[in-house]
């Protein structure tokens, strides 16, 4: 069986506090796009399991590699599920705060709870991603929610109107999350993303924001000069998604790039 796991964007993002258990508390909201990777997933015939991969090269040992996270916590609750073979083709960029490795996980999951008719619905499915990482619950459903919590708390919200447009900006530039936790100071958000989400999104340039870009920035300046640069685009909200370092402008409609604009950088257009 064939799937399709998306990207997510964060439209603005919020550190609150720093929980005792080392995580913090977030306020976001998450939203999918039609960016994807894609996997497949066969019955391997035997008990083992092996997963491959091709597309984006994936880092670190494929053993810890989330799929398998996922299919060996269902094999926790469903001992009898058979062994399976998995390839990923990696397409949406890693570590860029797109939710990439996480949306992979969950797809996983519901693969799985479809080819062998394990029986979990999506709240259990939820419960079960939310172990793998802490965005991991979003893409159970894959539709737009406001987050909190450690992003596993999610509040369904609708889709925004038809007609706007995304224009996606990834340089090669990896943030490690520790490093962006450390620049930001946890504190109460002065205006509520979820009312801001429910405005026009002509209104949210200047009162929608991410708490990681002024750290981020302070020591990526090519970053907030991207930033700029999908503005004068003509993007009427433009952000850095996550903890970064994708960046992103919502249009009124597709927009011409030209060519020298983000040189070294993965360009992906679509409609929200």
């Amino acid at each position: 069986m064939l799937a399709f796991p998306v990207a997510k964007i964060n439209l603005g993002l919020h550190v609150t506090a720093k929980r005792t258990d080392g995580y913090h508390e977030l306020e976001t909201v998450f939203y999918p796009i039609k960016l994807s990777d894609v996997i497949e997933i066969i019955p391997s015939g035997d008990s083992n399991t092996s997963f491959t991969s091709s597309g984006i090269d994936i880092p670190g040992d494929k053993a810890s590699n989330l799929c398998l996270k996922a299919y060996h916590l269902m094999k926790e609750k469903k001992p009898g599920l058979p062994g399976v073979k998995m390839h990923l083709h990696k397409i949406i960029p890693i570590g860029a705060g797109l939710g990439g490795g996480s949306s992979d996980a969950s797809f996983v999951l519901k693969l799985l709870n479809d080819m062998f008719d394990t029986g979990f619905q999506n709240e259990e499915l939820s419960v079960m991603a939310a172990n793998i990482g802490s965005d991991c619950a979003f893409f159970i459903q894959a539709s737009p929610a406001f987050a909190s919590g450690r992003g596993e708390i999610l509040f369904p919200l609708p889709a925004l109107p038809k007609g706007y447009h995304i224009l996606l900006v990834c340089p090669q530039i990896h943030i490690p999350t520790a490093f962006a936790y450390s620049m930001v100071s946890p504190k109460q958000p002065e205006k509520d993303l979820n009312q801001l989400y429910h405005v026009s999104p002509e209104n949210w340039k200047g009162n929608m924001v991410n708490d990681f870009e002024k750290g981020i920035f302070s020591k990526h300046n090519s970053l907030a000069r991207i930033k700029e640069d999908i503005y004068k685009l003509g993007a009427i909200y433009a952000s850095m998604s996550g903890s970064g370092s994708a960046l992103f402008g919502i249009f009124r409609q597709e927009i011409e790039v030209p060519a020298h604009l983000f040189p070294d950088c993965f360009i992906w257009q679509g409609e929200l």
